[in-house]
């Protein structure tokens, strides 16, 4: 199967580009910036060697579905999709920092708390909780953004102490986040699915908040299957768990989990095969709908005729 591992255009009036680490962004005129969500795919802060094919459309494309979803929440980057793997995007000054909220007591914030913690970004929990409990209410846990490694917890009170956001911003910012959060929970309940936890990243451009960024995909979220949760609790059981997490289980079965030294296992075509057929499987489990891939012949051309033709009329 054919794959995007990355790009090489020159759109009209392209002003600058950046390779992050799975997406490649062309800024135009300086106005507006087209992400074009590539096939590589990342794991402990590395990226792997081989590109996922339809990985890009699937986590493009479940994106700009929740980001339609929640424009009557808070407005968005989003001006155009013209492709499958590309949104067409303002340009925003970001916030330095993500905001990460947690309905359930997983990932980072359980190593925490088992530990030994009881407060996660100045968040006080409560003792006498396991592994995947839900909490008595959604916690927002920020990050700050780093430019350079990882990113590292950061409390409400230290950003405001530091000036990293203004109040009235942040207190704009957390609003939005609950919401975003609560939208989110229902629809994924729909589709028999928790949103455990998730993060968001927002920016402003003429004094307007925009929500950027990805939103609510397996790459930026954690989903539980409702079905059996509470049995799985009940009985100290793992949940069956939807994200791609399976791609750093894998890896660290075999050894590697982005330590000095540490070899990546080889990503023979039947494990790259798999890799795609879970994002697949990802895709229609949050989106409820069957996913149709995208014509890979040619992928760069298409790409690159329909993002041509998205900013004539832009």
């Amino acid at each position: 199967m054919k794959a995007l591992k990355e790009t090489h255009f020159n759109f009209p009036n392209q002003s600058n580009f950046y390779k992050g680490k799975v997406r490649d962004v062309y800024t135009i005129a300086d106005q507006s910036m087209v992400m074009v969500v590539s096939d590589r795919i990342s794991a402990f802060d590395v990226v792997l060697p081989e590109a996922i094919p339809f990985k890009g459309q699937v986590l493009n494309q479940i994106a700009a579905k929740f980001l339609a979803a929640t424009q009557d929440i808070v407005p968005n980057w989003v001006l155009a999709v013209p492709d499958p793997m590309v949104t067409i995007g303002r340009i925003c000054e970001p916030f330095k920092v993500e905001m990460v909220i947690r309905g359930y007591l997983a990932g980072h914030a359980w190593r925490e708390y088992s530990a030994g913690k009881r407060s996660v970004c100045g968040v006080a929990l409560p003792e006498g909780l396991k592994e995947n409990d839900k909490l008595p209410q959604p916690i927002i846990t920020p990050t700050t953004k780093a430019s350079v490694g990882h990113d590292e917890d950061i409390s409400k009170e230290d950003i405001l102490a530091k000036g990293i956001v203004s109040i009235t911003d942040y207190e704009k910012l957390e609003e939005y986040t609950y919401a975003l959060y609560q939208r989110g929970t229902e629809i994924a309940a729909k589709s028999g699915l928790i949103l455990v936890d998730t993060k968001y990243e927002f920016g402003s451009a003429d004094g307007v908040i925009y929500l950027i960024d990805e939103i609510h995909t397996p790459d930026s979220s954690r989903y539980f299957y409702a079905e059996g949760y509470q049995e799985r609790q009940d009985n100290n059981e793992p949940q069956k768990q939807l994200s791609k997490e399976f791609v750093r289980k894998w890896l660290i079965e075999n050894g590697f989990q982005g330590k000095d030294g540490q070899t990546i296992p080889e990503m023979t075509p039947e494990i790259v095969n798999s890799i795609s057929e879970r994002y697949i499987e990802l895709y229609e489990h949050i989106v409820g709908e069957t996913f149709i891939k995208a014509d890979a012949d040619a992928i760069s051309s298409r790409i690159e005729s329909n993002v041509v033709k998205a900013l004539e009329t832009l």
